[in-house]
């Protein structure tokens, strides 16, 4: 995703849009953004064959207070889930699902992704 003025830092919105369209380019298919219920919000649902995955995108500026991974604590882990599994009984899903989640940071050409595939899992 080209963002204009490709240096300056991406909005929360932008880096779900640029992530969506990272993931489409290798393979996944977008399903929903911004998944809502009252367990909480999931940014992106895709599909990848056949497994269902649930994408969290975390984008921060810098390093500051430990980047964008870091901001997926114990607390985000289990409202990530609860709203993954709210979401699997409202529209029925019985295959195989992962929850992945996507870093995004600024760099010298553009934001960067690091990808962890199956990166929350259930306890």
């Amino acid at each position: 995703m080209a963002v204009s003025g490709s240096h300056r830092p991406l909005t929360g919105p932008q880096a779900e849009s640029w992530t969506a369209e990272y993931l489409t380019a290798r393979g996944l298919r977008l399903i929903e953004r911004n998944y809502r219920c009252r367990l909480g919000e999931i940014d992106l649902v895709m599909a990848e064959g056949a497994t269902l995955v649930f994408v969290e995108v975390r984008y921060r500026s810098g390093k500051r207070y430990g980047g964008a991974l870091a901001s997926v604590d114990r607390h985000k882990c289990r409202r990530l889930l609860a709203t993954a599994q709210h979401y699997m009984v409202e529209h029925r899903v019985t295959g195989a699902v992962r929850l992945d989640v996507v870093a995004v940071s600024p760099g010298a050409a553009g934001p960067q992704a690091e990808w962890i595939r199956n990166a929350i899992e259930a306890q």
